[in-house]
């Protein structure tokens, strides 16, 4: 039976939110900065308060209960309404403020940080950005859990929950070894990409998904290239450096990725296939305001960095 007297604390709905999160009580109490019996204490206070079960620990796993799922989103809104309640009164209402916990896919982290961060530390100084690189189905459910703020994704995520905005759109260019015979070739039809050998990112990887998308338009079939396999952007261009096959990669990758091997690149014609970047963020997150901003702050990013490369 719940305490009908019960208020739970901020503490409590954290401790709840981070062990829904990581699905282990040493690892949510290290995240939290707490030990593991304050993190426990925690979580029974407010089950006791609620008089419900949110979470089913055994010596072999943790579950979130039917409750705990039901009541997880309110807590995450109540956590982040109290962090926007903290930022406002500390400061004089400005957005952007404290910590920021943004999400990025790999084919987008060693490309944008760069120029990134410089930017913010200088625009936003009041701002701590924690950057937690992962696969998007991964950050998706770190959104859901509240570990994630907002994240930058390969749009549309067709997540529920989520809101999404557009930042930009950017080109695939075809990547392949020196003097191949498509190297320098522009305006290239996708249909090019039948029965030639395609080194793609390993499962799980959106620019994986997006590369296959566009064989099928074009109805190209690529080459098998055995059982080659990459977890990074990197590791695929030296593999065509090497000679095992071409690539496809974003716009944003071609000057770093060039520059670290001897290689040929190929533009295709317009409309240029590629992808719609954006950020991802809880459709009840009362930051959106503030993601409007940052998203603003990104795109006269990319558009400096065009400026400068044109």
């Amino acid at each position: 039976m719940s305490d009908q007297s019960y208020q739970p604390t901020l503490s409590h709905l954290r401790a709840f939110v981070s062990i829904a999160e990581f699905r282990h009580f040493g690892t949510a109490a290290a995240r939290l900065g707490v030990s593991q019996p304050t993190l426990s204490q925690a979580l029974a206070a407010l089950e006791n308060g609620l008089g419900l079960q949110l979470i089913e620990r055994s010596t072999r796993r943790v579950l979130v209960t039917a409750a705990g799922q039901r009541l997880l989103p309110h807590a995450m809104a109540t956590i982040e309404a109290a962090h926007r309640f903290l930022t406002v009164a500390r400061g004089t209402g400005e957005s952007l403020t404290g910590t920021l916990r943004m999400g990025l896919i790999p084919t987008v982290a060693p490309y944008m940080l760069p120029a990134l961060l410089p930017m913010l530390r200088s625009e936003l100084p009041d701002l701590e950005l924690q950057v937690i690189e992962d696969q998007t189905a991964v950050l998706l459910d770190r959104l859901r859990s509240g570990v994630v703020d907002v994240a930058v994704l390969a749009l549309p995520t067709n997540a529920h929950g989520m809101s999404e905005i557009p930042l930009f759109d950017e080109g695939f260019v075809l990547v392949v070894p020196p003097g191949h015979e498509l190297a320098g070739r522009l305006r290239l039809n996708p249909k090019v990409l039948n029965d030639i050998p395609l080194l793609l990112l390993d499962e799980g990887h959106c620019l994986r998904d997006q590369a296959l998308d566009l064989c099928r338009s074009a109805d190209a079939r690529p080459a098998p290239v055995g059982d080659t396999r990459a977890a990074s952007l990197s590791t695929v261009v030296q593999c065509v450096a090497g000679g095992l096959g071409v690539t496809l990669i974003p716009d944003m990758a071609v000057s770093v990725e060039t520059s670290r091997a001897e290689l040929g690149i190929a533009r295709f014609a317009g409309p240029v296939p590629g992808r719609t970047l954006g950020l991802v963020f809880r459709s009840s997150s009362i930051r959106s305001e503030d993601y409007e901003r940052l998203a603003l702050f990104m795109r006269q990013l990319r558009n400096g960095s065009r400026a400068a490369a044109s």
